[in-house]
């Protein structure tokens, strides 16, 4: 559902992708861990082609990218196309202030797929619930907590209808007592099928509902492969001396 070949993103001097390559099949949660600054949300912001690769392919779906010299990005109504496959959950809500969550989760489906209000009103509606959401529909975001508010950004993506679900972060602005919540609607979201890349610290999170679980190092990806023996069994050392800081988890047998 989701590859990537030789992905490179370039910053002038700066390399923060370095000939990426990952597979995620249809139905997988696909986990990146991995310092600060390694590259995660580049990556994920390439493949949703908000930054554009300096070289590579992307394949998602039916949709497969190449770039570099002789190979311009897409624009237009097959930019749209292609982000419209592709659901993005950011670390900040980016929820619009002025419409309640119900209008938030409407938007999408109501402006760019030209969905009826009505609707639209009953999509979102369903995706609320399915967040734990019902009973906030007319509150604006400003009296929502993070935790509320990042729910309403997940069902606003779903909204979409997507392939593909990519999260980067997003509980990494919330205060501790509401990350459980977050998590609860990915798992969620694990068991019913969606094909997800999921960027995160939450390393028992990851270990609960991941498939496969790259470690990336520098903008390249070091280890990858299955989710207990990458998290529990790591033969990088870089990964080995990360993974150790949480609960030993690297030094697990």
């Amino acid at each position: 559902m989701i590859r990537t070949v030789d992905l490179c993103k370039r910053y002038g001097d700066l390399e923060a992708l370095c000939g990426v390559s990952l597979s995620v099949a249809e139905g997988d949660v696909f986990v990146v861990i991995g310092p600060s600054g390694c590259g995660k949300s580049t990556l994920l912001r390439c493949i949703h082609l908000l930054e554009e690769p300096t070289s590579g392919t992307i394949q998602v779906g039916k949709d497969t990218i190449t770039f570099g010299l002789g190979h311009p990005m897409p624009s237009g109504r097959a930019l749209a196309r292609y982000r419209a496959n592709i659901g993005m959950v950011f670390q900040q809500f980016n929820l619009f202030p002025h419409k309640t969550a119900l209008e938030n989760v409407m938007v999408g489906p109501a402006v760019v797929k030209k969905m009826r209000d009505e609707e639209a009103r009953e999509l979102a509606r369903e995706l609320l619930a399915k967040v734990g959401l019902s009973d906030k529909e007319n509150v604006y975001p400003a009296n929502l907590s993070g935790g509320q508010a990042q729910r309403v950004a997940i069902a606003r993506a779903l909204a979409m209808k997507p392939e593909v679900m990519l999260f980067d972060e997003v509980t990494s602005a919330l205060d501790p007592e509401l990350v459980g919540e977050v998590l609860e609607v990915l798992k969620r979201l694990a068991k019913e099928g969606t094909t997800m890349i999921v960027v995160t610290h939450e390393m028992a999170f990851a270990r609960d509902v991941a498939d496969h679980v790259c470690f990336m190092e520098a903008g390249l990806i070091v280890e990858q492969g299955n989710a207990t023996e990458v998290l529990l069994r790591p033969q990088n050392p870089r990964a080995q001396a990360f993974l150790s800081r949480f609960h030993g988890a690297g030094n697990e047998t």
